[in-house]
């Protein structure tokens, strides 16, 4: 039984069903309803841990070949990822490029007059290095979901839909039944709970208390308007990720901690005070971008591991969980 039709549940289903595993999928509203459906979808591989740059490494490459795989377009589109760092990552980020591209993930160390050179239109105040990862891009978080979710039902996999899991009741040799809101049960022999922002809660069900905290992040939408497109990238000394939106918009979100929230009752739309100010620091580092204008925006969640990385394993006799990405889980999902 896998919890959650997010991208990580819907991927998990499509790996068990193609191997053959009967496998049903629960879920309180429909694929990707949940976080993964406001995800900003960025693909990118650019990580310390060799682990996950792996998963994210393998991620585009099948998000590239989704058609084939899936049936279903994920809408990659290839942009390149430019990372600004402050001057003291500079030994780390010479390092990390040379791990990556052990692994065949291209990443190019540049130098700030390298980025000047490129990019012109950035203000280049505190930046002492620059890192160009040449494969990255951005997918429809909603298609690249549906595909991976109707492909494990073609594939044998049932499903559950619009009911809410309120409990996991381990079973005596292993797994669980899953409770559902109105009373119905299912006996799994192996139960994963890729809920996202409601993964720790149902954890304790069955006394598990996992690290798990759960942040509201916004996301910017931006006309253009008569400013020149700029790079996807992302400012780690200006604190914000930067992407396109097709040709006439771009999306920006903020790369630090925010404040914890009710994942059932929360703000939903980004208000015009929290996109003035998310737009500042973009600005700063693009001052041409000031002739861009406000389009809209929205609020997430963010399931929130204490180092920011996933939560992966058995937590109790063949029940294991998928969680706790931080808001960077969508590109190693696949």
């Amino acid at each position: 039984g896998v919890i959650g039709a997010g991208i990580h549940g819907s991927s998990a289903a499509f790996h068990l069903a193609y191997r053959g595993m009967k496998t049903v999928i629960f879920e309180r509203t429909g694929p990707a309803g949940g976080p993964t459906g406001r995800s900003s979808a960025i693909c990118r591989a650019y990580y310390t841990n060799g682990f996950l740059a792996r998963c994210a490494r393998d991620s585009i490459e099948m998000l590239r070949r989704y058609p084939e795989i899936t049936g279903a377009d994920a809408e990659f589109r290839h942009t390149g990822l430019l990372v600004l760092h402050p001057p003291e990552d500079a030994e780390q980020v010479e390092r990390s490029a040379g791990q990556l591209n052990d692994l065949s993930i291209e990443v190019e160390v540049l130098e700030p007059g390298e980025v000047r050179r490129r990019h012109p239109d950035i203000d280049l105040t505190g930046v002492g290095v620059g890192a160009w990862e040449r494969g990255a891009g951005y997918a429809d978080p909603a298609g690249a979901t549906g595909g991976l979710f109707r492909k494990a039902a073609e594939l044998g996999a049932e499903h559950r839909l619009g009911r809410r899991v309120t409990a996991v009741e381990p079973k005596d040799g292993g797994g669980a039944s899953v409770v559902m809101e109105d009373g119905d049960r299912v006996d799994c022999s192996r139960v994963l709970i890729a809920a996202g922002p409601w993964t720790a809660e149902l954890s304790k069900t069955f006394g598990v208390d996992l690290p798990l905290t759960v942040e509201r992040h916004i996301v910017g939408v931006y006309r253009w308007g008569d400013a020149r497109p700029q790079p996807m990238h992302s400012d780690i000394i200006g604190g914000y990720y930067f992407r396109p939106e097709g040709e006439e918009l771009f999306l920006v979100g903020p790369l630090h901690s925010a404040p914890e929230v009710d994942p059932d009752d929360f703000p939903e739309a980004a208000s015009d005070r929290e996109l003035h100010e998310l737009a500042r620091p973009v600005i700063r580092r693009i001052p041409a971008l000031e002739a861009s204008t406000i389009h809209g925006g929205w609020a997430s969640l963010y399931d929130v591991s204490p180092d920011w990385q996933p939560v992966i394993g058995e937590i109790a006799p063949g029940i294991f969980v998928d969680a706790g990405t931080s808001g960077h889980g969508f590109k190693l999902a696949p």
